[in-house]
């Protein structure tokens, strides 16, 4: 499943990459995919509804066995 969700991240990457941020799959452990947002996005007031909206829709989506993404 880790390598699932590492395709999915890639596909959205540069739309993180674009307003000078990113994305860092830390772990996948029972269906919660632990990320990490960096650069611009890691101090961004928006970046819990860019995870939440964008990142975990994207990949309950395309990964009906994701139940979240969190970040850590």
């Amino acid at each position: 499943m880790k390598e699932k969700v590492e395709e999915v991240l890639q596909k959205l990457r540069p739309m993180l990459q674009r307003d000078g941020g990113d994305i860092e799959l830390i772990d996948v452990i029972d269906g919660v995919v632990k990320v990490k947002l960096t650069g611009a996005c890691g101090s961004c007031p928006m970046s819990m509804m860019t995870l939440k909206m964008g990142v975990e829709g994207e990949l309950k989506k395309q990964i009906p066995d994701v139940k979240e993404v969190v970040s850590v």
